[in-house]
């Protein structure tokens, strides 16, 4: 079968890999699409310092039953839980088990789904509901980023809320901010192509560039500031200016995984009593809480993906991503398009 093999820093192959066998309790999957994530990103430069190679890329796939399993028919489609955690260290037995402390993703620490077949666990699966797309039932795992970030928000509804980078991870956050009852919804990127998708959703997009964001978000607030902010941006300038940004008594939720320390005004947490927190990925239940939700913003998801990549193609996909020509959004890989 054809799988998107990293190879190295940099290098990525369509290669011919021998299809998987079937395990105990497995089923085997054809997969339809397959997002790349920021992590497939990272891994192909070679800064992930789990990665190695030669690894099958994607975490992020839908997949259809081949035959009849214990749980699952043949062509249901279905997506994956994709982390790996050991069950013994101490947050896996507090019940943290996404944040265990080895933990591990397909398509990361083993061979992912950027290919034509899978073998998968059926306790790691999940239906997808029948009305919605393959393309929008792909964004599922992001979506599940998603929700595990509002969770640790502390949002509520009619709150007025700030989402720092308008990348895909960003997107989806405003969607289900708006879905949720934001009153506001207010998103900065430097990239106009993203600032023009965002107003399609109904958020309010700022260009740093050309605007102030503190100064519109406290002129929109009563010069207080945002109830929540989502830092989604990884930006050194956007650890500096989250804490002007929201308001006293307010809560900053760490969507994006800074790659080095960066300043933070402390002081400000102290003096206005913020709440910053840290997210990570998601519980299994706030999984299977996004293949729910998934059907309830069903067309936003369809219209956050800017390009599908036949997989026959896949090994341009990267480049691709990193050329601003191409004005990518969220990229999909179609792996029956071989």
């Amino acid at each position: 079968m054809k799988a998107l093999v990293y190879t190295g820093p940099k290098k990525v192959e369509l290669r011919d890999i021998v299809e998987p066998t079937l395990k105990d309790g497995n089923i085997k999957l054809k997969i339809m699409y397959c997002g790349i994530c920021g992590s497939d990103i990272g891994i192909y430069l070679g800064a992930h310092p789990r990665a190695k190679a030669p690894l099958v890329l994607g975490h992020e796939f839908l997949g259809k039953v081949i035959e009849d399993g214990k749980k699952f028919k043949k062509g249901d489609r279905v997506v994956a839980y994709p982390l790996l955690s050991c069950g013994y260290c101490l947050p896996c037995r507090t019940g943290n088990a996404h944040v265990c402390n080895t933990l591990g993703l397909l398509g990361i620490d083993v061979d992912g789904g950027l290919c034509e077949y899978v073998s998968v666990d059926e306790d790691v699966l999940y239906k997808v509901p029948d009305n919605i797309s393959d393309i929008a039932a792909t964004v599922i795992e992001p979506l599940a980023v998603i929700v595990r970030a509002i969770h640790q928000s502390n949002f509520k509804s009619l709150d007025v809320v700030a989402v720092i980078g308008a990348g895909p991870i960003g997107m989806i956050t405003g969607m289900m901010l708006k879905h949720m009852g934001a009153s506001k919804i207010f998103i900065s990127d430097i990239d106009e192509n993203r600032i023009e998708k965002a107003k399609e959703f109904g958020m309010i997009p700022i260009n740093p560039k050309t605007e102030n964001l503190e100064d519109i978000t406290k002129a929109a607030t009563g010069g207080e500031g945002v109830d929540v902010l989502f830092e989604c941006s990884g930006a050194e300038i956007a650890a500096i200016q989250m804490t002007d940004i929201t308001r006293v008594g307010g809560n900053i939720c760490m969507v994006s995984v800074h790659k080095a320390p960066h300043n933070v005004n402390l002081r400000d947490i102290n003096f206005k009593e913020q709440h910053l927190v840290g997210t990570r990925v998601y519980t299994r239940e706030e999984f299977r809480q996004a293949v729910e939700y998934s059907s309830m913003i069903k067309y936003d998801l369809e219209k956050i993906i800017s390009h599908i990549v036949p997989l026959k193609d896949s090994e341009k996909v990267f480049d691709m991503i990193a050329d601003p020509s191409c004005a990518t959004v969220k990229v999909i890989v179609d792996c029956t398009n071989i």
